[in-house]
């Protein structure tokens, strides 16, 4: 688990490690989302970027007799 510290102006900076990982770049956006009591960090991703991420993904249904 990675620590950071919020400085007086209320920022915070995202360890390298993380930013390596997520490939987060300088000006992208975050989405930031408060769930029960944390605080979570979601990268913003461009719409071309998530083309094929679903590849392989299995789309059969099963579907009940009576639906058919």
């Amino acid at each position: 688990m990675t620590t950071v510290t919020v400085s007086p102006k209320y920022q915070v900076v995202i360890p390298k490690k993380v930013r390596e990982k997520f490939k987060i770049k300088p000006g992208q956006k975050l989405q930031l989302i408060d769930y029960l009591d944390r605080i979570e960090f979601i990268p913003v991703k461009n719409i071309k970027d998530m083309r094929g991420f679903l590849k392989g993904i299995d789309t059969d249904i099963k579907r009940e007799a009576d639906r058919i």
